[in-house]
C-alpha cells in the first residue's frame, strides 16, 4: 500500500469516518425537532402527539435514506396509520375547555330576558312615566329632581311586582307553554321550579315591602289591587284562574294594568308633588284609550296559544270563534280608539292640540291596518310577532296622550 499504510488501518479509519458523519447528521436532524418542542410545548407541558410523530417520521426518513439509499414507507401510509390514529386520540384525551365567563354571563341574562318578558316592562315603563308626567299641571312649577324622585319611588316597588305577576302566570302556566313556548325558562327546563319560586315569592315580598316603605298609600293600595287582580288571573285555585273564562280574564287583566300602570303613578305624582287632586280631561282620555289597548292584549295573546290553551281546557275566544275573526276583531277594536282619539283631538278647544291629536292619531291608524295585513293567520311567531308589536303602538299612545287638551 502507498506511503505503507496497512489496509487494516484503512479499513478503520474509514470506520470512524462514516460514524462520525451518522452522530453528525443526527445531531442535524435532531436539532429542530428540540427548537419545535420547546416551542409549541403546550399548558399542560405535554407536546401534541401528531406533531412529535411527524417529526420523527421525517427524521428517520431522511437519516436511513442517507444511510442506506434505501426507501421509507409513503407519506399517505404513514399518515394513515399513525398520525391519523394519533390525532384521533388525542382529541379524545384534551380535557373540555371550560366556558367563558363572558358567555356564561350573556347566556344567564338572556333566559332572565325571557322569564321577566321584557318587551311588556318597556311598555309598564312607557305607561308609569306619561301618567306621572299627567299628574304635573304646570312644568315650571316643579323641580325636575322632585319629579324624577317620584317617579323612582313609584318605577322600584313596581317593577318588582311586575316581576312576580309574569314569575307567577309562568309558574301556573308550565305544562300549557311546553306546547306553546317551550323556549321559556321553566318550560325548556332553563330554569328548575325552586328556583322560579324563590323568585317570585322573593319579588312578591320585596315589593309590596318597598312600596309600604315608601309610605304612598294611594300607590301602594293600586299594587295591592292589582297584583290581587293578576294572581287571580293565573294561579289554579278553587274560583281563581280566572284566565279560563274570557270575560274574566279581559276584566281582571285589563283592569290591573290600567289600575297599576296609569292610575297608580297619577295618584302618587300627585302626593308627592302635594298638589290638589283633580281629574283633567287628558287622564279621562288616557283610561278610555288604554283600557282598549288592554282589551285587545287579552284577547290577542290567545291567538298563537290555541293548541296549549285547548290542552290545557280553556275556553278562549280564539278557540270558540277561531283565529282570523278575534284578530280582526281586535284590528277593529284598536280602530275604534284612534278613532275615538280623533274624535276627543277635534273637539279640543285648543288648536294646536286639535291638529297634533287628530293627525297623529290618522297616521296611527294606517301603521297599524298595513301591519295587521302583513300577518300570516296561518304561521304563529308572525302572530306572535304582531302581539308583541301590540305594545309598540301602546308605548305610542303612551306619548300621544300627553298632548290631548
Amino acid at each position: 500500500m502507498p506511503f505503507g499504510l496497512s489496509a487494516s488501518f484503512l479499513k478503520s479509519r474509514s470506520f470512524h469516518h462514516h460514524r462520525w458523519k451518522f452522530l453528525k447528521e443526527r445531531e442535524i436532524h435532531k436539532q429542530p425537532l428540540r427548537n419545535t418542542r420547546r416551542a409549541l410545548w403546550n399548558n399542560n407541558g405535554k407536546l401534541s402527539k401528531e406533531y412529535c410523530i411527524k417529526m420523527q417520521h421525517n427524521y428517520w426518513k431522511n437519516h436511513c435514506t442517507n444511510l442506506k439509499g434505501g426507501s421509507m414507507m409513503s407519506d399517505d401510509k404513514f399518515e394513515k396509520k399513525y398520525l391519523v390514529n394519533a390525532t384521533s386520540k388525542n382529541s379524545h384525551d384534551e380535557p373540555k375547555k371550560s366556558q367563558p365567563i363572558l358567555e356564561f354571563i350573556k347566556d344567564g341574562m338572556d333566559t332572565f330576558r325571557q322569564f321577566s318578558r321584557l318587551y311588556a316592562f318597556f311598555s309598564f315603563i312607557s305607561s308609569g312615566l306619561s301618567s306621572s308626567l299627567l299628574a304635573v299641571d304646570n312644568l315650571s312649577n316643579i323641580s325636575p329632581k322632585m319629579f324624577l324622585i317620584g317617579f323612582l319611588q313609584f318605577l322600584i316597588p313596581n317593577c318588582i311586582m311586575f316581576q312576580y305577576i309574569v314569575g307567577v302566570n309562568q309558574l301556573a302556566d308550565i305544562e300549557i307553554d311546553k306546547i306553546n313556548k317551550p323556549y321559556l325558562p321553566l318550560a325548556s327546563g332553563k330554569y328548575s321550579l325552586r328556583n322560579a319560586i324563590i323568585i317570585v315569592a322573593s319579588s312578591l315580598l320585596m315589593g309590596f315591602g318597598s312600596a309600604w316603605v315608601l309610605g304612598s298609600r294611594p300607590m301602594f293600595w293600586c299594587l295591592v289591587i292589582s297584583t290581587m287582580l293578576m294572581t287571580a288571573y293565573s294561579v289554579n285555585l278553587p274560583l281563581l284562574r280566572w284566565k279560563r273564562s274570557t270575560i274574566l280574564a279581559t276584566l281582571s287583566l285589563a283592569s290591573s294594568m290600567t289600575i297599576g300602570q296609569h292610575i297608580a303613578p297619577f295618584l302618587h305624582m300627585k302626593t308627592v308633588l302635594k298638589k290638589a287632586l283633580n281629574y283633567p280631561r287628558s287622564l279621562v282620555f288616557t283610561v278610555v284609550v288604554v283600557s282598549l289597548f288592554y282589551t285587545v292584549i287579552s284577547l290577542a295573546k290567545d291567538i298563537p296559544d290555541i293548541e296549549g290553551d285547548k290542552a290545557a281546557g280553556h275556553k278562549t275566544l280564539a278557540i270558540h270563534l277561531g283565529p282570523r275573526r278575534v284578530f280582526w276583531f281586535c284590528i277593529s277594536l284598536l280602530q275604534m280608539t284612534y278613532g275615538i282619539a280623533i274624535i276627543m283631538g277635534a273637539l279640543s278647544p285648543i288648536l294646536w292640540s286639535k291638529i297634533f291629536t287628530v293627525v297623529t292619531h290618522f297616521i296611527m291608524s294606517i301603521i297599524l291596518w298595513y301591519r295587521a295585513n302583513s300577518v300570516d293567520l296561518s304561521n304563529n311567531d308572525s302572530l306572535q310577532s304582531f302581539y308583541m308589536a301590540i305594545f309598540v303602538f301602546l308605548s305610542v299612545e303612551n306619548f300621544l296622550v300627553l298632548f290631548v287638551r
